[in-house]
């Protein structure tokens, strides 16, 4: 069965009514921690190697025999499957119709609503199917503040936004940056805007910030490349043309201030988080190539790009590819009327 969130940390903490759990989704770390947790749960603190096996794609063939093998020292088995997939399908309906009381774990990355596998799992009445979607917004703030709050460690307002932009594609990931900050901070320290932009300058968020940059900029080839290295990186699509999408609404901002009145280093200046040193010269140049009126239709486009992501069940990492691609070859477009060279020539 299809379990939302409350189920779900129910079953991770008792997996006990349950012969096979699968994990799935586009959060790899998130499976991880979730697969480990359920091993746990059957298994306690203790590493008993008779109650326990491990193994990936290869060893698909090999789940009926291990869900009825009894372990030498009593209890119960956990069969832990990586990288699951289709292929799997058929050995697990085996398993699941035949003897044996072991944990089966299926540990898979994302599987549409059609995948076999996960059609078989949602199906069964003992087996239950749990979704690994990145954090966002609120949960991923809340997240980021008590992992710190577990090392003594603050955070201010203005660093927890700028870190709830970058952190989340990767559980696993992202508890290991938040170590690195907290161990920067130390026990009682505070992370401020500064501190999270120097602990964390060489994430995955900032090839996604050149994709994005790029792509306002009009340099269709420079943000094809940066969006390729984030996606490999971890990124989640989704993530990434929200984060495009959060990018527009900040030189819409700035866009709209100056319309008011406000001078662009004054609105600049107001925006919240801050941008990025090294960012303010691209942020400008954005500015003056994107009328607000093109930006809306932008940030409109983006938000259908970001429904479709979740609803659509086209390919996430095609639709966002897209989006990315049609707002640089939007911002060329700018750039070249801008110039002068679509301009209608004048009669004399």
């Amino acid at each position: 069965m299809k379990l939302d969130s409350r189920a779900a940390a129910a079953v991770l903490a008792n997996p006990r009514g349950y012969r096979a759990v699968l994990l799935h989704g586009p959060d790899a770390g998130l499976v991880r921690e979730r697969g480990a947790a359920l091993v746990r749960a059957v298994l306690g603190a203790g590493d008993d190697p008779f109650r326990f096996v491990e193994f990936d794609r290869e060893g698909f063939p090999r789940i009926p025999e291990e869900m009825t093998a009894l372990a030498l020292t009593g209890g119960r088995r956990v069969v832990r499957v990586r990288d699951a997939d289709d292929r799997a399908a058929s050995a697990v309906t085996a398993a699941l119709a035949g003897p044996g009381e072991a944990l089966l774990v299926l540990e898979a990355g994302e599987l549409p609503a059609r995948s076999k596998l996960r059609a078989l799992i949602e199906r069964a009445q003992d087996a239950a199917a749990i979704g690994c979607y990145p954090e966002e917004g609120r949960a991923l703030s809340q997240t980021i503040r008590a992992r710190l709050e577990a090392h003594g460690v603050s955070i201010s307002s203005e660093a927890l936004d700028w870190l709830t932009t970058r952190l989340g594609a990767d559980r696993m990931a992202s508890a290991a940056e938040l170590e690195k900050l907290a161990l920067y901070a130390g026990a009682g320290g505070k992370i401020e805007i500064a501190d999270a932009q120097a602990c964390t300058g060489d994430l995955a968020g900032l090839s996604l910030d050149d994709a994005l940059f790029a792509a306002t900029g009009g340099d269709l080839a420079r943000a094809d490349r940066a969006l390729e290295q984030a996606l490999a990186e971890g990124t989640a699509p989704v993530g990434a043309v929200r984060a495009a999408l959060l990018h527009l609404q900040r030189l819409h901002r700035v866009r709209a201030a100056m319309a008011a009145g406000t001078s662009e280093a004054e609105a600049q200046r107001n925006l919240r988080p801050p941008i990025f040193v090294r960012r303010t010269g691209a942020f400008s140049a954005a500015l003056r190539l994107w009328p607000i009126e093109a930006l809306s239709v932008a940030m409109e486009n983006l938000f259908e790009a970001e429904r479709a992501c979740k609803q659509s069940g086209a390919p996430a990492e095609t639709i966002c590819r897209n989006a990315i691609a049609a707002l640089a070859r939007r911002a060329a477009r700018l750039g070249k009327t801008r110039n002068g060279l679509y301009a209608r020539p004048r009669v004399p």
